[in-house]
């Protein structure tokens, strides 16, 4: 199983590690400790250096009840950084996330090599036709509604084959516009609720049935630090544990703030393997 990253054959049937790297101020994490330049290439070459094959690169929070961001302030924000990022590490495999097909296109002019959509094209219509025109990697993940709305809509007849429904309309249409490589995520946090989040995780070996490679993001969110009542910096232990079982069910791709504990992780399981 593998993807085609400009060029480049990237394996995942050994899972990996994407490193996330929000250069918005208000992330439910990390919002605002990137806010320069020097900043974020060195946490960019932190990543890298940890064994990231990827760099997850953001600049409008999709967390619950984000604020809004104009396209122009998403741009203003994230084509420098892609820029400084493909001018001083040429090697990094730059995944954009974003929902617009104009910052999609403008950061693959620059060099990025994959775009990682939130709404799997259901927020803008070019981006299925810009990601087939491009012919990178596309990551659709499931959510309902927006970052602001996805809350409310949390009803399912049966979560698992609803999911699994949404994933076959969203592929099929992304397969006729020419998208070879898709990645799926069933999006845990987007549109479901804690006990959801837990039974979605319980069940994903059900996404294998799509035959495409899955990437899963835990790290650090509200299911797990709701769940021990802590808080998101002291949420490392429950991420790495929940990592551990997202691979036992068949993640490919682990997105994460924690790189080195995440490949430590993997290493792990894979000598745990039959």
């Amino acid at each position: 199983m593998t993807l085609n990253c400009r060029g480049t054959l990237i394996d995942i049937t050994t899972p990996k590690v994407m490193g996330i790297l929000n250069i918005t101020p208000n992330s439910f994490y990390d919002g605002g400790v990137y806010a320069n330049e020097l900043a974020i290439l060195n946490r960019a070459e932190e990543l890298l250096l940890e064994g990231a094959t990827f760099i997850d690169l953001g600049a409008y929070s999709s967390k619950p009840n984000a604020e809004f961001v104009s396209e122009e302030e998403e741009l203003h924000r994230i084509v420098p950084i892609v820029k400084a990022i493909v001018k001083h590490f040429p090697e990094a495999l730059l995944s954009i996330d974003t929902f617009r097909s104009q910052v999609a296109e403008r950061c693959l002019e620059l060099g990025a090599a994959l775009i990682n959509d939130i709404a799997a094209g259901m927020l803008d219509e070019q981006m299925l036709p810009t990601v087939a025109k491009w012919q990178v990697p596309y990551i659709m993940m499931h959510m309902r509604g927006t970052p602001n709305t996805m809350q409310q809509n949390v009803d399912y007849d049966n979560l698992v084959k609803d999911i699994l429904f949404y994933f076959s309309q969203r592929i099929a249409l992304a397969k006729s516009f020419g998208i070879n490589d898709i990645v799926i995520d069933p999006g845990f946090g987007f549109a479901k609720t804690t006990a959801q989040n837990f039974e979605l995780l319980e069940k994903m070996e059900l996404l294998k049935n799509i035959e495409l490679p899955i990437l899963v993001g835990l790290s650090r969110k509200s299911m797990i630090y709701k769940t021990l009542e802590t808080t998101p910096a002291e949420a490392l232990n429950g991420t790495t544990f929940l990592h551990a079982f997202a691979l036992q069910k068949g993640a490919n791709i682990l997105r994460v703030h924690d790189v080195k504990e995440a490949i430590e992780c993997i290493t792990l399981f894979q000598n745990v393997q039959p």
